[in-house]
Order: structure tokens, then C-alpha cells, then sequence
């Protein structure tokens, strides 16, 4: 099935069609055309690329039945996994625990915040878990999509919550990250947060 969407996708975006009639006459009374993928000029309602696909049948087993994949029991293991180590990660930032919240960040870790800073590698946001005026905060929407056996894209949102005399109390943020399993182990590899109003 998902060689059919990832087909049925490939083939929607892949075959542009001009649907104007042949001969169309634009105001000046010159025949208007449209270009091809190559580049050369093709009359309006050519098709300029064709792709054709087929459903492919699922595999079948020694004895003719349906085999199914094992992927969907794999995908809430680790869908719980990295989940509790991203709160694990949120809470020894929030308590500072710098050491703790290292051992969660792969040595090429890069965050770009939402404080128009740019990217932050992992030493520089290290340096900043000290400073953090993080008081509370609350994190939900989680969503896992595997990359392969060892990338994960997840994805959630966060409600902060900054001391009571903070200039902006609240703040609600989307957040990006992919994390990969390295040595056995897995380590956010890419942070990236999005303010929501």
C-alpha cells in the first residue's frame, strides 16, 4: 500500500498537463505553447511526461497466505521510546541539569529556537541550560514517523510557562526534532521550534 501512495504521489507531481485545447489562440493570434522537460517548445495540451504505475499485490507466504509487515507493532515501541526521552531531555533542561541534558544530544546536535538567533550547536545550548527561565511546562501532540531502522522524525507541542514577574508569562511552541540511534543509543540529532500565537 505504501508503494502505491508513494507511486500515486510521484505520479500526480511528475505528470504536468496543460489543459488547454490544442490551437489555442492567445490575443495576439499566435499559437501558444508550452515547453516540455527538456526544454523544447510543445503546443498547449501535449502531454510533456508520462508515468504509468501498477497496485502491487502484498507478499505472499510458504503456504499462499498474505504475509503482513511488522513494522506497525515496531512503530508504538518507538513512538513510547523516544517520546519519555524527549520529556527526560525537557526535564533536566528545565531542572538544568546539564550533564544529564547532554547525554541526550548527539556531538553534532544543531537547535535553530524561535528567537531568530540562528542555529545553536550543542556546546552553546549546553551553556544556555543554565539560564533557562523555564518555570513549568507541558508537552503534547506527540507524533513519530521512522526514517529508517535507526532516524526518527518527531514531532509535538510544548506550552511554557515563565516565572510570575517574566515579561511574557506564556508561550506555546511546535517543535521539530530528529533523532538518531547512534552506538546503540538514541540522541537528538536536529531541534527545531516554530512560536505559535
Amino acid at each position: 500500500m505504501r508503494n502505491f501512495l508513494i507511486c500515486a504521489c510521484a505520479g500526480i507531481a511528475l505528470v504536468p498537463f496543460q489543459f488547454a485545447p490544442n490551437g489555442y489562440r492567445a490575443g495576439g493570434g499566435e499559437t501558444q505553447k508550452g515547453f516540455s522537460l527538456n526544454g523544447s517548445p510543445q503546443p498547449v495540451g501535449t502531454p510533456q511526461a508520462h508515468v504509468s504505475f501498477a497496485l502491487q499485490a502484498p507478499p505472499k507466504g510458504k503456504n499462499g497466505e498474505t504475509r503482513h509487515s511488522t513494522n506497525g507493532s515496531a512503530q508504538p515501541d518507538l513512538k513510547q521510546t523516544l517520546e519519555s526521552k524527549v520529556r527526560a531531555e525537557w526535564s533536566a533542561f528545565k531542572n538544568k541539569d546539564k550533564r544529564a541534558y547532554s547525554e541526550f544530544l548527539a556531538d553534532d546536535f544543531v537547535a535553530v529556537e524561535a528567537d531568530n538567533q540562528g542555529e545553536r550547536n550543542k556546546w552553546h545550548v549546553l551553556r544556555e541550560v543554565e539560564s533557562s527561565v523555564v518555570y513549568d511546562y507541558m508537552l503534547a501532540v506527540f507524533r513519530v514517523v521512522p526514517l529508517g531502522p535507526d532516524a526518527a522524525f518527531i514531532t509535538y507541542e510544548a506550552s511554557l510557562q515563565f516565572p510570575p514577574k517574566a515579561q511574557v508569562r506564556f508561550e506555546r511552541i511546535y517543535i521539530g526534532e530528529v533523532w538518531v540511534k547512534r552506538g546503540g543509543q538514541w540522541k537528538a540529532l536536529h531541534y527545531q521550534e516554530t512560536r505559535v500565537r
